[in-house]
């Protein structure tokens, strides 16, 4: 006990971790069931789709740590969702919400959002890479 004081590391119990784990598969049951229609629909309508996609292709890679798919996966739910802080029916507006979030998720997973993720992101949108 004295020694967690000492680090400042508040340690989950087994209970928590379960209740953590259910969370994340239920978002990303969520995130598999609904984000390649949101896509479709939004494709050539946004500016950061590549972040989104690696996003994904992160959030599903069994090497991921738990908490980065946590991380990843908040951000996903929330740009499928269409009620959020900035509603996404509203024009220009609806979608610099989700942009933050998404940018703010790829910077603080930094190096868990790989190259290869970013690739299979390029390639399922057909993207030239060398572009």
């Amino acid at each position: 006990m004295k020694d967690k004081e000492q680090r400042g590391v508040e340690q989950l119990s087994t209970e928590d971790m379960d209740s953590s784990m259910e969370d994340i598969e239920q978002k990303q049951k969520y995130v598999q069931e609904s984000f390649w229609k949101k896509l479709r629909r939004l494709m050539g309508k946004i500016p950061f789709v590549v972040d989104v996609v690696a996003l994904y292709y992160c959030a599903m890679d069994k090497r991921t740590p738990l908490w980065a798919k946590g991380v990843a996966l908040g951000a996903l739910v929330y740009f499928i969702v269409p009620t959020d802080a900035i509603p996404d029916v509203l024009p220009v507006l609806g979608y610099t919400d989700d942009a933050s979030v998404v940018a703010g998720a790829m910077a603080y997973l930094g190096k868990h959002v790989t190259d290869e993720h970013r690739q299979k992101a390029k390639e399922v949108l057909k993207i030239n890479p060398l572009r």
